[in-house]
């Protein structure tokens, strides 16, 4: 029997598919997950989005969306009880995710795998990226999220990336003269909705039965 849900391709430790999930969640929506393994991507996936990275939602009416951010979006234009899309601070949490993706993954990846990046080393690799911490250290000096006292669109876009930054080293990245981001990121891991987002699924083949993410028994 096929299934009439919106159809979510994702991968648990991916950032972009964590905050795919977390736009989910927040907007209250179901969807059914096909949890994929990047080393044996499904032909069903690749069928309709050829470039092979998650996440990727596929509407019921047939549309796809292979982009973290605009899954987000589109989830939370179906309901955002909480207000993530706020219209006062939209400019500035898109200028903010926008150099989340553009600058600081870059310096990010290069951080965790300096070993195949040897232009530099992964201390200063990790300095590079602490540029961007340092700007939601200030955000949060006097916030208790990026953009004010509620949650937004840039929080829960750019937590499972700090987090991924993070756990390279945790002595060391606990060690910075960060304490309101470190604060922040660990509010966030103690979520709720960020350890539902977090639940293992074990890989989807064809055949399987339907897992409705989230699972509400």
């Amino acid at each position: 029997m096929t299934s009439p849900l919106h159809r979510l391709y994702s991968f648990r430790r991916c950032p972009y598919a964590m905050r795919a999930r977390l736009g989910i969640l927040f907007a209250e929506l179901s969807v059914e997950l096909r949890e994929i393994t990047l080393k044996n991507k499904p032909e069903q996936m690749l069928a309709i989005s050829p470039k092979g990275t998650v996440p990727v939602l596929q509407l019921a009416d047939g549309t796809v969306i292979e982009e973290s951010v605009e899954i987000m979006t589109w989830a939370l234009e179906q309901n955002d009880p909480q207000g993530l899309l706020d219209e006062k601070t939209s400019p500035q949490a898109d200028a903010l995710i926008a150099q989340n993706d553009n600058e600081f993954k870059h310096w990010l990846d290069r951080y965790k795998y300096a070993d195949r990046h040897v232009e530099m080393t992964q201390t200063e690799y990790r300095q590079r990226g602490e540029v961007f911490l340092q700007r939601l250290e200030e955000l949060l000096t006097n916030n208790t999220y990026l953009l004010g006292e509620r949650i937004t669109i840039a929080d829960i876009g750019i937590m499972p990336f700090v987090r991924q930054f993070a756990h390279v080293d945790r002595e060391v990245f606990y060690s910075l003269p960060y304490p309101k981001l470190q604060q922040w990121l660990q509010k966030w891991l103690d979520h709720p909705l960020f350890l539902q987002v977090m639940t293992k699924f074990k890989p989807w083949q064809e055949g399987d039965d339907v897992v409705i993410f989230p699972d509400t028994q």
